[in-house]
């Protein structure tokens, strides 16, 4: 399989990867041949890239960090109880309400279960095939992503169910905030930035009387945007003023920020979004962090289109786990751009004067993908 940025794709080629639903369902499978009106309405659902069949890549297999069906769970729970909680100020005293934290508890087991079985598997790209409410996928996203730096960090299984649930509903306080400004597609003025900034006192206020809820998680919710110099909100506070669970969920929220469609800004690939955190290394994010961050995030994604300094152009086929920034790259065109019979791999790792110059950014006529 290959990741085409969908302005790139071509009635004719066929998904390699399912697209599903905000509610977890599957809205396209596999194999199914685009047109111009399913490519039409990927791109007005913001879909941005999307996984291609292709001949020549066929034997290369995108890993998944949770199963299919924990990801259809997930987003189905993540929907009814985010929208549960929209609904809290409308319920008039006296009518209950579902509490939120038995079945996030269970989805966590389910997500810990599922990441135990590879935990050597490296972050990649979670919701390229989700047409989604952003709230919903990015706080799923950021759940499975912290879990995963959790594990590669050590903490217990109890430990990480709670730093995965304040991961998933760091959020929480946006359900609180207006649709107008949440959907805002150009830059927020200043009343509307502090309104929405006001989300993490909610998410903390929701969250914190909570029966059965660890406080961390409302902390989670409080915290995720303070930084290490202070620099940051609702507070200021700064260094180990900040939990650790907070910071862990305030780099790896910017990181999928960064990384997925939102409706003011288009995604951005993991490499570069690397590079603006390194930015940060030491004033917004603890180096530490961010280290174990970098190690643990495929930089260049499975199925992803580069280009070599040699002119060669090709697709990652495997990422070397102790060197994810140098992956193993399938070369499909020589360095004249001609179309080699037979594709042969370089591992970067082995080549360390061999550099990555392009990603997707030169990505060749789709026609020219091979089996289409």
């Amino acid at each position: 399989m290959r990741l085409l940025p969908i302005v790139k794709c071509r009635p004719g080629m066929k998904l390699a990867k399912k697209i599903f639903s905000q509610d977890g369902l599957v809205l396209l499978g596999e194999n199914i041949e685009l047109t111009e009106r399913l490519l039409s309405r990927l791109e007005q659902c913001g879909i941005q890239y999307v996984y291609i069949a292709d001949s020549r890549t066929e034997d290369i297999v995108l890993p998944s960090l949770i199963s299919e069906e924990t990801m259809q769970h997930a987003l189905k729970d993540v929907r009814k109880n985010f929208r549960a909680m929209m609904d809290r100020p409308k319920r008039e005293k006296g009518i209950t309400y579902p509490y939120i934290a038995q079945p996030f508890k269970q989805l966590m087991n389910q997500i810990i279960d599922d990441l135990s079985g590879h935990q050597d598997a490296m972050i990649m790209l979670l919701d390229m095939g989700s047409v989604d409410h952003y709230l919903y996928q990015h706080s799923l996203n950021v759940c499975v992503y912290t879990m995963l730096l959790g594990m590669a960090y050590g903490y217990s299984r109890d430990e990480l169910a709670t730093l995965g649930m304040g991961a998933l509903l760091h959020d929480i306080g946006k359900t609180q905030i207006s649709i107008d400004v949440l959907k805002k597609p150009g830059s927020l003025s200043r009343e509307e930035f502090e309104s929405m900034k006001l989300h993490t006192r909610i998410g903390y206020e929701l969250l914190k009387d909570e029966p059965n809820m660890p406080l961390l998680v409302a902390h989670c919710a409080l915290q995720h945007h303070e930084r290490i110099d202070g620099s940051g909100y609702p507070r200021g506070i700064k260094g180990n003023e900040i939990h650790d669970y907070a910071k862990w969920v305030g780099l790896v929220d910017s990181y999928d920020a960064m990384t997925t469609n939102r409706i003011y800004s288009d995604p951005i690939l993991p490499h570069h979004a690397i590079e603006r955190l390194y930015a940060g290394s030491g004033t917004l994010y603890e180096q530490r962090m961010l280290q174990l961050f970098r190690d643990k995030v495929a930089i260049y994604p499975i199925g992803i289109s580069v280009k070599l300094q040699t002119g060669e152009e090709g697709v990652v086929s495997d990422i070397n786990h102790s060197y994810p920034h140098r992956p193993v790259v399938r070369v499909l065109y020589n360095e004249a751009g001609e179309e080699l019979r037979t594709p042969y791999e370089i591992d970067l790792s082995k080549r360390l004067t061999m550099m990555i110059v392009g990603v997707n950014d030169d990505i060749r006529e789709a026609q020219q993908v091979a089996g289409v």
